[in-house]
């Protein structure tokens, strides 16, 4: 990769925000061949990108999915998972959030969302 294109791809993967799709290709103009590139590093793991169009699902190395998009109408959510398989955190594009945390048994002892709601038995 020469100097240039490498800065550039450093810029996009510093700057560039939800819904990546869409970013991509509309706002830094990259080529489809270029987005597991991109989103490989945002995600800082190897990714498996599946495109049915319009709709984009990106899963991480476990198979868990990670993040969506609809290029379509702009509507996205990504996902975070802990080391154990379990969903810790989920955000969409209408800004509606959720965050959990599990004990060593997998139990769920805290849960907070983004309409105030908290639970907390840790």
């Amino acid at each position: 990769m020469n100097k240039k294109y490498e800065r550039y791809i450093n810029y996009i993967i510093e700057d560039i925000q939800p819904p990546y799709f869409i970013n991509m290709r509309d706002n830094y103009g990259l080529r489809s061949g270029e987005y597991k590139l991109i989103l490989d590093k945002v995600f800082d793991q190897p990714l498996n990108i599946i495109y049915h169009h319009p709709k984009y699902s990106v899963y991480d190395i476990n198979g868990n999915q990670i993040y969506f998009e609809d290029s379509s109408n702009g509507y996205w959510f990504k996902k975070e998972y802990d080391t154990n398989g379990n969903l810790i955190y989920i955000e969409n594009s209408n800004g509606l959030w959720y965050k959990r945390e599990y004990d060593s048994n997998g139990n769920l002892i805290y849960y907070e969302d983004s309409n105030g709601r908290i639970i907390d038995n840790r």
